[in-house]
C-alpha cells in the first residue's frame, strides 16, 4: 500500500516591497512521503518570493511533467517554472522548453556538487535561473515547519525575512545562473 502525502495548511502573509506585492495566501500543502520538512519550506519560501494569484502548488514530486510550483497565464501557456531541489538537466532542459522562465531553489550541502556538474549544461538555456539557499539558513526554515503555520514574509531591497511569529529567519541567496 502507497503512503499518503501529509497535509500542512500555511496562512502565508507577505509584504514585497520591490514588486509593492502584498497579500495573504491560505495554502494547502500537500507534502509527499519522499519530502522532506526542509524542501517542504524551501518550496513556501519560493510562493513567497514569486507570490501571485495565478501561483500554484503543482504535483513536483508525485509526476516528472510537472515542477513544484507554477503560474500560468489565462490561455494555459506557462510563465513560471519553479524547481525545488537538484533537478537534472534533462528536466531543467524540457522546462526551459515549455516555459517562459524557469527558477531553481537548490538548498543542500551537495548543492555546489551538483552545480559544478551542472552548470555548463544548461548553459544554452537562457530562461533558467539558479539560486541555491545555504544549509544554515534550510535548516532554520525547517525547524519552523508545523502542520498549522501562520507565516509572514517581508521583502525589501533585495533581502528576505521569513518569520512564524517567534523565530525569524533571514534569508541570504546565492545567485548561480541570472
Amino acid at each position: 500500500m502507497a503512503l499518503k502525502s501529509t497535509i500542512y495548511k500555511a496562512e502565508l502573509s507577505i509584504a514585497d516591497m520591490d514588486r509593492n506585492y502584498y497579500a495573504t495566501h491560505l495554502l494547502t500543502l500537500a507534502r509527499h512521503p519522499s519530502e522532506t520538512d526542509e524542501r517542504l519550506m524551501i518550496r513556501v519560501l519560493a510562493f513567497a518570493i514569486h507570490a501571485d494569484e495565478a501561483l500554484v502548488n503543482a504535483k513536483g514530486l508525485s509526476d516528472t511533467e510537472e515542477p513544484d510550483l507554477w503560474q500560468m497565464d489565462l490561455t494555459g501557456a506557462i510563465q513560471l517554472w519553479i524547481e525545488i531541489g537538484q533537478p537534472d538537466e534533462r528536466r531543467l532542459l524540457k522546462a526551459s522548453g515549455r516555459s517562459e522562465k524557469v527558477m531553481v531553489y537548490s538548498y543542500s550541502a551537495a548543492s555546489h556538487v551538483w552545480w559544478k556538474q551542472l552548470a555548463s549544461k544548461i548553459d544554452r538555456a537562457k530562461n533558467v535561473s539558479v539560486v541555491n539557499i545555504d544549509a544554515e539558513t534550510s535548516a532554520a526554515l525547517e525547524k519552523m515547519a508545523q502542520r498549522s503555520m501562520q507565516l509572514q514574509c517581508t521583502i525589501q531591497d533585495g533581502q528576505i525575512w521569513l518569520t512564524d511569529g517567534e523565530t525569524t529567519v533571514e534569508i541570504p541567496r546565492e545567485v548561480w545562473k541570472a
